[in-house]
């Protein structure tokens, strides 16, 4: 299966930065939890990643995943920094793939 990475953003300096997260948290972080989704060749997988930029300088994100029919989302609010944003929504999302 083939994972697509889908990445929205409403601020345009924080693109660079959010997909540069998302690479490295689902190359390291996520890898091997994802083997067991990406080695069924049926299966179909979307992972979307939305980041916002709020009037107060604090980012808001969500992580929502479809992994060969199972639904995962984490959403977290009022981060002052993207990379602590983009680390936890991945930790949480990791800590879910490894109780299955």
């Amino acid at each position: 299966m083939d994972i697509k990475v889908l990445i929205n953003v409403n601020s345009p300096e924080t693109k660079e930065v959010t997909e540069r997260l998302v690479k490295q948290n689902l190359e390291n972080k996520l890898d091997s939890y994802l083997k067991k989704f990406t080695d069924k060749q049926e299966a179909e997988g979307t992972i979307e990643v939305k980041i916002e930029k709020s009037k107060k300088d604090t980012f808001n994100g969500i992580v929502h995943a479809n992994l060969d029919g199972k639904t995962f989302r984490y959403e977290r609010d009022d981060y002052k920094n993207l990379d602590d944003l983009l680390n936890h929504l991945f930790d949480h999302f990791k800590e879910e793939l490894s109780s299955m």
